[in-house]
């Protein structure tokens, strides 16, 4: 994984004339938690043999960074649970040094970053998304099922001491944190961290009903706006979030919200999955196999040539709804297999 940088290309322009710089790969689909609104307790994971390896994800966003993606994001699953993962992020650090990649980040369950912070900041990551649904021990336990509230908390120690700028992802669910949402807010912004809001997507089955999840962003930022004064800024970190400033908290609250306004006309991303699935939109089905071109040649030829296919088929928006009649997902693949 050590191939010189890859040759600028073409840009990505999908159909609607916007242009594709952001991309999303899921290095694995596997995850040390079992979040209530993400997966179900028992899940069953891909065989190891359909990955992708770290040299094919390597290649694979090497071929996109070619073609102007400018910000990378590894998910997950827990991207952090993946074998050797850092050794790929070590490598991709190569397109940093060269300018050809501005940014190169990741989405986590902070449950593995005591160990990895300061290797990702050597790396040339500089930024990362810790998910927190809830500084409650009890409620955390019961949210991810799996999780330790301390040894997150202690990842987010380690990851400012390495110097990780982190912004927070909560997903609002209703009764479930939705009166403790200012109280997260109240401690992300006193620690220095932007903090997101994010509505649950109807994506996969996860042995429970969502529209009793389902909590609308627009209520929250109403109740938020009761409380303090918030005002729209044009800040934007390239992903779907719409931010506002919090005179009272100095912070920032970032509003992501596929079902009650979504963001699709500005949209600039393609996901990835850790099988070489690339999805044009996380909202729709159709889909790109790039693990073939990937395992036909050592040669990107026919690899770029899927990608740019896949381009133009790119929609000019999703169809998430919480279906209210049928206890059922939009889509039956789980975040965690596309990526989080």
């Amino acid at each position: 994984m050590d191939a010189a940088p890859y040759p600028t290309q073409t840009p990505l322009i999908d159909p609607f004339a916007r242009r594709i710089t952001y991309l999303r790969v899921s290095v694995t689909d596997r995850c040390d938690f079992r979040c209530v609104y993400c997966m179900s307790e028992h899940m069953t994971f891909l065989p190891k043999r359909e990955l992708l390896t770290l040299e094919e994800l390597d290649r694979l966003c090497s071929a996109f960074v070619g073609l102007g993606v400018k910000k990378l994001r590894l998910t997950g699953g827990e991207p952090l649970v993946r074998r050797n993962l850092m050794s790929l992020i070590r490598s991709l650090g190569r397109h940093l040094e060269s300018g050809a990649l501005e940014e190169l980040t990741l989405t986590t369950n902070g449950s593995q970053l005591a160990a990895h912070a300061a290797d990702l900041y050597a790396a040339g990551v500089r930024r990362i998304n810790v998910s927190l649904d809830t500084l409650d021990p009890q409620k955390f336990k019961a949210v991810t099922r799996w999780g330790d509230l301390d040894q997150v908390l202690r990842g987010v120690d380690a990851a400012q001491a390495a110097g990780l700028k982190i912004k927070i992802n909560t997903v609002a669910l209703k009764d479930v944190n939705e009166g403790e949402i200012p109280a997260i807010a109240e401690w992300a912004h006193g620690r220095g961290m932007d903090l997101s809001l994010i509505e649950t997507m109807p994506l996969g089955d996860i042995e429970g009903d969502r529209t009793d999840q389902y909590l609308p962003l627009s209520l929250v930022r109403a109740r938020l706006a009761s409380r303090w004064t918030l005002n729209d800024i044009p800040y934007r970190t390239g992903g779907p979030a719409r931010y506002v400033s919090v005179a009272e908290t100095g912070g920032r609250i970032g509003f992501i919200t596929p079902l009650t306004h979504n963001f699709c006309e500005s949209c600039n991303r393609v996901r990835v999955t850790c099988t070489g699935t690339l999805y044009m939109c996380l909202g729709q089905e159709d889909a790109a196999d790039l693990r073939k071109p990937l395992r036909a040649s050592e040669g990107d030829e026919a690899l770029v040539g899927a990608i740019r296919e896949a381009i133009t088929r790119k929609p000019k928006g999703h169809d998430f709804v919480i279906d209210r009649r049928a206890a059922k997902p939009a889509l039956a693949r789980h975040m965690s297999t596309t990526g989080g």
